[in-house]
């Protein structure tokens, strides 16, 4: 069987993307990070749906990624933004985060003998982070290929870059993603109950009602 690593915060998309690595036939071997969130609810969330997919092998590595500091999503005494329509990068990006957390996972793969690394990101709804784009996967995909001591070419996998919120809740809706255990929200409480006020919450709640499904998402 083929092997894969899935990155998996958690949230909505890396579950969703674990979803369709376990529909393709893949062995997957999970992923998370515990990099001085906000909050520790969506590692709890991980655990849950690895278990629910019943993936081969699930870690959470520790990366302290809280003492560059830079981040309203790693500080907790910094407020977080509001919804809104400007279109700068906001607080709640973490410097380079996912070059730290798919370097890691690459290094995992390279363990593992697995070709393949599912990332859950996508670019449409992705407050423009940086790091959620096409081309941001293109160079890393590059960087693969002279990075390890492996003579096989590891495949970045990303597909839901392309999608809406609305058709990623769809797709984990017929995939069986067990929705109401994902945790998207940037300050979720210690029971992972939503505050239903961030931008995160916000888009996901919108695309529940484009995608017209029930938001099974817990709110404070």
């Amino acid at each position: 069987m083929k092997k894969a690593v899935v990155l998996l915060s958690g949230g909505l998309d890396s579950s969703t993307c674990l979803a369709l690595a376990t529909e393709r036939g893949f062995e997957c071997h999970t992923i998370a990070f515990d990099y001085g969130q906000r909050h520790s609810a969506e590692l709890q969330a991980a655990a849950k749906v690895s278990e629910h997919f019943k993936a081969k092998s699930h870690r959470v590595v520790k990366v302290g990624i809280d003492a560059l500091g830079g981040s309203s999503l790693t500080d907790a005494n910094t407020e977080l933004p509001e919804p809104s329509d400007d279109e700068s990068v906001p607080s709640t990006y973490v410097p380079a985060r996912n070059t730290i957390f798919l370097s890691i996972a690459l290094g995992l793969a390279e363990v593992l003998n697995a070709q393949h690394i599912f990332i859950g990101i996508h670019h449409v709804d992705a407050s423009n982070y940086p790091d959620c784009s096409s081309s941001f996967l293109r160079a890393f995909q590059q960087l693969a290929k002279e990075a390890t001591a492996s003579e096989q070419d590891f495949v970045i996998e990303a597909p839901l870059v392309e999608m809406s919120k609305a058709e990623i809740i769809k797709t984990a809706h017929t995939l069986g993603v067990p929705l109401a255990a994902t945790i998207s929200c940037y300050g979720a409480n210690a029971q992972g109950q939503a505050c239903g006020k961030c931008e995160s919450c916000a888009i996901r709640r919108q695309g529940f009602a484009d995608a017209g499904l029930v938001d099974q998402t817990l709110y404070a």
